[in-house]
């Protein structure tokens, strides 16, 4: 696209319009500053014109650099639009709706007044893809708002309301209109003549004593080795010690050191991932998903009132059924309970827990939910009792309706043969916490109609998820592909490994909690049952007697006081348990397994090589879609850490034929569970990468 394509300009009564139009989101691609360049020029060049304005065509401002032309050798411009801007003779209106994000917001800055339509966003949000503003919004931002409110904004990369931002005064104006375009002329012929207002021309921001270095001791342990956001705690800091010219200069450094980050580059990663696993091209083009405009949910318990708050979080009522109004009250106390939660923290008021809590409505029996558009069951994981509720779902909800089960592993085509509409019934798995965990996975069944598969992608994303296809098998792709990990952490914990080095590993790698502690929390005796079902339906299932022991025992996890760890009343703090390490022993002792010391490589590289030799298989099955999806589950359904991009793309830095070097040889040591997938091998013998893989159909 030339500059012309995707930059118009032209002049209406005095004032000259610079139309940013560039689909989907008016990206600052290639053209569009040198468009912006031009547009000033010739408004600079004609003395009719008195103001300009600038604004987005289609569905927004200007929402951000081009993220594909990071990290990619590209000339740097003698000017930049920010530059143009800012410099103008003539006063420049920015017309914001939609998001002004990035160099967006950037550029916006440079004009000299700010309008915006109340549903509009602006902010800063490099951060989380690993830089830093690049356009002069770590210099400009605390000149306007103050250093405080800036440092927030940039390190957080959040997205601001315009209202907020008419507050913090980053916007002028918020204007109520239906023809923001016409509403901005107007604003500009008020401001011809009137002066001009250069950011870059006030002094320094002023900051309090010691905040930059309190702001480094708060994000220490959420930004352990991501240096993005300490390098914009750097340039703010430098916004308040330095002329605006000296301080533009240090942010391009500091942009220069990160762009091409480790770091950067697996958060850029994941940001394509994100958008690439809502694709689904084995849909038919004609499909149409269904909006899901009244849902309910079958089950009261932990899960369902998660669920059910996912979606009074997105503002969308959800009915919420149980067998019995105690099951009810029980359920709905609990709700209360973690909003109230949030609200005491600070994170929500009590007027916003009060709507979102009047749109859950507590239904008992089945005929209260039978005209919803959609329902999902989230009862017992046991087969027999999810089979019960789908009868019963398919005696009573109307036609069309959509049938869905939050089954974690369980065969979704057993689930639909309890339905006369098989076709109507899919997989939505979540994942626990379910009002807190993004990841929405998908299942599809033999005969799950794409309609409905289409309609399940749809209404993850409506409530807030990232929703992503999985496959009909046992433990579907996610839990599936982590199944590995689980196993090889308690066989480490057989042959020496102790728990609390396990996890202090994965905490070092970047996980917000290790697996230890997370099992702890979640409780040790769901998984239980579960290694119970397929070690009755597999004879040679590899058990896992120390957890199993544990279980047994009553430790079940926080919520009995002890599990993996113990703990005291009252606290949540996992305390080492000499018990478990007994039973490790004794365990050890009975199977002839001589313990040992572990290095810290050597665990981590267990756990997360035998859950991608896993992955490598699920995808040449054809479960999983691409590689990159499986990154995507990881990132938001087990905490993967985002700054290293996702369980594929981790592997792909250390290169695929080490890491089947590494497997092969652990198959030789410790037997088949270890085989090395043939799509493992395949890869490295091509010297290939394996977050490019794809399932068989899209090769």
């Amino acid at each position: 696209m030339s500059e012309h394509d995707v930059v118009q300009y032209a002049v209406e009564d005095g004032i000259g319009i610079i139309t940013i139009n560039n689909p989907p989101v008016n990206a600052l691609g290639a053209g569009v500053s040198e468009g912006i360049i031009a547009s000033v020029d010739k408004a600079e060049a004609d003395p009719a014109v008195r103001a300009l304005v600038m604004i987005g065509a289609g569905r927004s401002f200007i929402a951000g650099a081009d993220i594909r032309r990071f990290g990619t050798k590209r000339e740097q411009p003698a000017r930049r639009s920010y530059d143009a801007l800012e410099q103008c003779s003539k006063p420049v209106v920015a017309a914001i709706h939609g998001f002004a994000l990035g160099g967006g917001l950037e550029n916006a800055l440079c004009c000299t007044w700010r309008i915006a339509v109340p549903s509009a966003k602006v902010g800063l949000p490099e951060v989380l893809i690993g830089v830093i503003p690049g356009g002069g919004g770590t210099q400009r931002l605390p000149r306007l708002i103050g250093a405080k409110a800036a440092l927030e904004m940039i390190v957080s990369g959040r997205h601001v309301p315009a209202p907020e931002a008419e507050t913090l005064g980053i916007i002028d104006a918020v204007v109520e209109t239906k023809d923001l375009r016409a509403t901005a002329i107007a604003f500009a012929k008020t401001k011809a003549g009137a002066g001009l207002r250069r950011i870059s021309d006030q002094p320094p921001a002023a900051a309090e004593a010691g905040m930059f270095e309190a702001q480094r001791k708060a994000i220490a342990r959420k930004a352990r080795g991501q240096p993005a956001p300490f390098a914009a705690i750097a340039a703010v800091e430098a916004a308040c010690n330095l002329p605006c010219a000296e301080g533009l200069v240090e942010e391009r450094r500091l942009f220069g050191t990160l762009e091409n980050s480790a770091e950067a580059r697996a958060l850029r990663y994941a940001f394509f991932a994100e958008r690439e696993v809502t694709k689904l091209p084995q849909l038919p083009k004609e499909t149409a998903a269904v909006e899901v405009k009244t849902a309910a949910v079958v089950g009261a318990g932990t899960m369902g009132g998660g669920i059910a708050m996912s979606f009074a979080d997105s503002g969308l009522p959800v009915k919420l059924m149980d067998a019995t109004q105690e099951a009810l009250d029980r359920g709905m106390e609990r709700i209360r309970a973690n909003y109230a939660v949030s609200v005491k923290r600070g994170s929500l008021t009590q007027a916003e827990m009060d709507k979102r809590l009047g749109l859950i409505e507590p239904v008992e029996g089945y005929e209260a939910i039978a005209d919803c558009d959609a329902v999902i069951e989230a009862v017992f994981e046991q087969m027999a009792v999810k089979q019960e509720v789908f009868a019963k779902l398919d005696s009573v909800m109307k036609p069309g309706a959509l049938l869905f089960t939050n089954s974690s592993a369980l065969d979704i085509d057993k689930i639909a043969e309890s339905t006369k509409r098989p076709e109507a019934v899919a997989g939505t798995h979540f994942f626990a916490p379910a009002n807190v965990m993004k990841l929405f996975e998908v299942v599809e069944g033999s005969k799950t109609a794409p309609a409905t598969l289409a309609a399940g992608m749809k209404l993850g994303r409506a409530i807030g998820k990232v929703s992503a296809y999985a496959g009909n098998c046992d433990g579907f792709v996610a839990n599936r592909s982590r199944i590995p990990f689980g196993l090889e952490q308690n066989l480490m914990v057989e042959e020496g490994a102790r728990p609390e080095q396990i996890d202090r590993v994965m905490v070092a790698f970047g996980y917000p909690m290790g697996p230890f502690a997370v099992n702890d929390l979640s409780g040790l005796d769901v998984n239980y049952m579960t290694r119970k079902r397929r070690a009755a339906a597999d004879p040679n299932y590899r058990k896992w007697p120390v957890a199993d022991r544990i279980v047994e025992m009553g430790r079940k996890g926080q919520k009995t006081g002890a599990g993996w760890y113990r703990y005291e009343p009252g606290d949540r703090t996992p305390h080492p348990d000499p018990v478990v390490d007994q039973i490790a022993r004794e365990v050890a002792a009975e199977l002839g397994i001589e313990q040992k010391v572990f290095t810290d490589e050597e665990i981590l590289h267990r756990l997360l090589f035998a859950s991608l030799n896993e992955a490598c298989k699920i995808l040449a099955e054809g479960k999983a879609l691409r590689a990159s999806d499986i990154d995507v589950m990881w990132l938001n359904g087990f905490g993967f850490p985002r700054y290293r991009g996702g369980l594929m793309f981790w592997a792909d830095e250390i290169g695929a034929e080490a890491v089947y070097n590494q497997v092969a040889a652990w198959h030789q040591r410790y037997g088949a569970r270890w085989a090395p997938a043939p799509l493992l091998r395949e890869i490295a013998e091509a010297g290939g990468k394996f977050r490019e893989a794809k399932a068989p159909t899209l090769r």
